[in-house]
């Protein structure tokens, strides 16, 4: 177990190497940047009793090599970006961290603490991902029996909801108007996604075969992304929608029109597979004096033009693909955007103060 020692720059820094052969295997730990040579030999006898137990205890995994042996596991479940995810952050932040240390080591203020304080230039969102990450192993290592709980239990990354932007009424037909006008590359998109809430991996996916005039709904099998290709949907489940007098008239028009060589139901126009389609459309908002909303938002738009028209909600959450119903009740708050002004049209006028007196002499009298 050989100690290197090392100069740059005048100063000595030691590196120490562990090797054991474990189950027919080569098993190395190494340390570096130690900064004495005594402390480097306190960490030799370390290394050497960290590979003893691991010899003797071959359940007894590091955090590096059991994270590695489930996203192999994971590669069989899950799409080719959830997969890069996980890499990413495991050569990025959990294994600089982390990766020496035994799964049974691993504590849940060593988890905050990287969390929190240890990884740097990552938002809330960012890090609450990583957290999502780290339970995940930890909760495959007790599935297997080698953690008896899960270390991270009861950490959490609050994050403030982000503000969701819909149109109303009024902008839903200023923005189908101008599209349509200016023969906008996108109109079609954007009509389809607001009288559909299909999201825009959906839409990307959608074919004419996924189209059923005759019985008047639209099958959403599949979606698309640019790391994956074609794939299932965000939920992983199939749904169906509806199809509304407007949606068909619109469609069948669509398809008399389409020239496209294969059975896409929208033309891939520029910038939309490569992820601008947001943009484009915040610009065009601003430019015609709307919402400046992402294309993302014209799923609210229709979730919240189907509440206030008083579409149930369990039925909603269907026709959109919520996981759950508590996804979709978080839009009944935007309802209230699009219903300022509209007891205006009760027409019911209070009695003022001076007709009050007139009230109280006549009972008087």
């Amino acid at each position: 177990m050989p100690i290197y020692q090392e100069t740059k720059n005048n100063k000595t820094t030691y590196t120490v190497v562990a090797t054991a052969q474990i189950n027919g295997k080569q098993v190395n730990r190494k340390k570096r940047s130690i900064t004495s040579l005594a402390a480097a030999k306190r960490i030799e006898i370390d290394l050497r009793i960290e590979l003893k137990l691991l010899k003797e205890r071959p359940n007894r995994h590091s955090w590096s090599d059991w994270s590695e042996i489930c996203v192999q596991r994971m590669r069989v479940e899950f799409k080719n970006s959830t997969i890069m995810g996980y890499q990413g952050s495991l050569r990025k932040w959990l294994n600089p961290h982390m990766g020496n240390f035994f799964l049974d080591e691993i504590t849940g203020s060593m988890i905050h603490e990287l969390i929190f304080e240890k990884i740097q230039g990552l938002s809330l969102e960012g890090r609450r991902g990583v957290l999502k990450q780290v339970k995940r192993i930890l909760s495959m290592a007790m599935d297997e029996g080698i953690l008896a709980r899960n270390p991270a239990k009861g950490i959490s990354v609050k994050v403030p909801e982000a503000r969701q932007l819909i149109l109303n009424r009024t902008e839903i037909d200023t923005l189908l108007l101008a599209g349509k006008s200016t023969n906008h590359p996108f109109f079609n998109h954007w009509a389809t996604a607001i009288l559909t809430g299909m999201r825009n991996g959906e839409l990307h996916a959608l074919n004419w075969t996924d189209i059923d005039f005759e019985n008047r709904v639209i099958s959403v099998t599949k979606s698309w992304n640019s790391k994956d290709g074609i794939g299932p949907t965000k939920s992983t489940k199939n749904r169906y929608i509806p199809i509304s007098n407007e949606l068909e008239g619109f469609l069948k028009n669509l398809k008399a029109k389409s020239h496209l060589s294969d059975s896409r139901v929208l033309e891939k126009v520029p910038h939309w597979e490569s992820g601008e389609q947001a943009k484009i459309l915040k610009i065009f908002c601003r430019t015609i004096g709307i919402t400046p909303i992402k294309f993302h938002d014209l799923r609210a738009t229709f979730i919240t033009q189907m509440l206030l028209r008083g579409v149930p909600v369990a039925i909603v959450m269907n026709i959109v693909g919520h996981s759950t119903i508590k996804t979709t009740m978080r839009y009944l708050r935007l309802v209230a955007q699009d219903t300022q002004g509209a007891t205006e049209s009760l027409g019911i006028t209070l009695p003022r103060d001076c007709d009050m007196g007139n009230v109280v002499s006549l009972f008087q009298h």
